[in-house]
Protein backbone atom coordinates (compact mmCIF):
# COMPACT_ATOMS: atom_id res chain seq x y z
CA UNK A 1 0.00 0.00 0.00
CA UNK A 2 1.04 3.57 -0.55
CA UNK A 3 1.30 6.21 2.16
CA UNK A 4 -1.85 7.84 0.79
CA UNK A 5 -3.80 4.59 0.92
CA UNK A 6 -2.55 3.96 4.45
CA UNK A 7 -3.67 7.43 5.52
CA UNK A 8 -7.11 6.95 3.97
CA UNK A 9 -7.46 3.70 5.92
CA UNK A 10 -6.30 5.46 9.09
CA UNK A 11 -9.01 8.12 8.62
CA UNK A 12 -11.69 5.45 8.13
CA UNK A 13 -10.53 3.56 11.23
CA UNK A 14 -10.53 6.76 13.27
CA UNK A 15 -14.04 7.60 12.06
CA UNK A 16 -15.26 4.18 13.18
CA UNK A 17 -13.62 4.58 16.60
CA UNK A 18 -14.05 8.32 17.07
CA UNK A 19 -15.41 7.90 20.59
CA UNK A 20 -12.13 6.23 21.63
CA UNK A 21 -9.91 9.06 20.36
CA UNK A 22 -8.65 11.95 22.45
CA UNK A 23 -9.40 15.45 21.11
CA UNK A 24 -5.71 15.97 20.29
CA UNK A 25 -5.74 12.83 18.11
CA UNK A 26 -8.90 13.93 16.29
CA UNK A 27 -7.42 17.38 15.66
CA UNK A 28 -4.10 15.95 14.47
CA UNK A 29 -5.80 13.63 11.97
CA UNK A 30 -8.06 16.37 10.61
CA UNK A 31 -5.18 18.85 10.30
CA UNK A 32 -3.04 16.25 8.56
CA UNK A 33 -5.93 15.55 6.17
CA UNK A 34 -6.32 19.28 5.46
CA UNK A 35 -2.64 19.64 4.59
CA UNK A 36 -2.76 16.49 2.46
CA UNK A 37 -5.80 17.74 0.53
CA UNK A 38 -4.22 21.15 -0.05
CA UNK A 39 -0.97 19.55 -1.26
CA UNK A 40 -2.82 17.18 -3.58
CA UNK A 41 -4.97 19.98 -4.99
CA UNK A 42 -1.83 21.99 -5.62
CA UNK A 43 -0.19 19.02 -7.38
CA UNK A 44 -3.20 18.69 -9.65
CA UNK A 45 -3.36 22.41 -10.32
CA UNK A 46 -6.57 23.23 -8.46
CA UNK A 47 -6.26 26.76 -7.05
CA UNK A 48 -7.15 27.45 -3.42
CA UNK A 49 -10.84 28.08 -2.96
CA UNK A 50 -12.05 31.32 -1.43
CA UNK A 51 -15.71 30.36 -1.21
CA UNK A 52 -17.66 28.99 1.71
CA UNK A 53 -18.80 26.12 -0.53
CA UNK A 54 -15.41 24.41 -0.17
CA UNK A 55 -15.82 21.36 2.06
CA UNK A 56 -12.25 21.83 3.25
CA UNK A 57 -13.44 24.91 5.15
CA UNK A 58 -16.01 22.76 6.97
CA UNK A 59 -13.34 20.22 7.88
CA UNK A 60 -11.08 23.04 9.13
CA UNK A 61 -13.90 24.40 11.28
CA UNK A 62 -14.42 21.02 12.90
CA UNK A 63 -10.67 20.61 13.45
CA UNK A 64 -10.39 24.01 15.10
CA UNK A 65 -13.09 23.22 17.65
CA UNK A 66 -12.86 19.43 17.82
CA UNK A 67 -13.17 19.38 21.61
CA UNK A 68 -16.52 21.21 21.39
CA UNK A 69 -17.95 19.20 18.48
CA UNK A 70 -20.08 16.08 18.84
CA UNK A 71 -18.39 12.83 17.85
CA UNK A 72 -20.83 12.39 14.95
CA UNK A 73 -19.68 15.68 13.42
CA UNK A 74 -16.02 14.73 13.82
CA UNK A 75 -16.78 11.32 12.30
CA UNK A 76 -18.40 12.97 9.27
CA UNK A 77 -15.41 15.30 8.84
CA UNK A 78 -12.98 12.35 8.97
CA UNK A 79 -15.01 10.43 6.38
CA UNK A 80 -15.35 13.48 4.14
CA UNK A 81 -11.59 14.07 4.29
CA UNK A 82 -10.90 10.40 3.47
CA UNK A 83 -13.23 10.60 0.48
CA UNK A 84 -11.63 13.79 -0.80
CA UNK A 85 -8.13 12.33 -0.51
CA UNK A 86 -9.27 9.16 -2.29
CA UNK A 87 -10.81 11.16 -5.13
CA UNK A 88 -7.74 13.37 -5.50
CA UNK A 89 -5.48 10.32 -5.55
CA UNK A 90 -7.53 8.86 -8.39
CA UNK A 91 -7.12 12.06 -10.38
CA UNK A 92 -3.37 12.16 -9.71
CA UNK A 93 -2.92 8.47 -10.58
CA UNK A 94 -4.90 8.83 -13.81
CA UNK A 95 -2.78 11.81 -14.87
CA UNK A 96 -5.89 13.66 -16.00
CA UNK A 97 -5.20 17.27 -16.88
CA UNK A 98 -7.43 19.62 -14.93
CA UNK A 99 -8.65 22.77 -16.65
CA UNK A 100 -9.96 25.53 -14.37
CA UNK A 101 -12.38 27.92 -16.03
CA UNK A 102 -12.63 31.43 -14.66
CA UNK A 103 -16.08 32.48 -13.47
CA UNK A 104 -16.25 35.37 -15.90
CA UNK A 105 -16.05 33.07 -18.89
CA UNK A 106 -12.50 33.88 -19.97
CA UNK A 107 -10.18 31.21 -21.29
CA UNK A 108 -9.53 28.23 -19.01
CA UNK A 109 -6.12 27.94 -17.43
CA UNK A 110 -4.28 24.60 -17.62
Amino acid sequence: MTATTDFIAELFRAANEVNKLAPVEKRRLLQRAIFTIRDMRDAIGIPPSTTAADTLIDISTVAAAVDRRPNQEVREALLEAAGMIRDLRIVIDSKIEVMIKNARGSEPTP
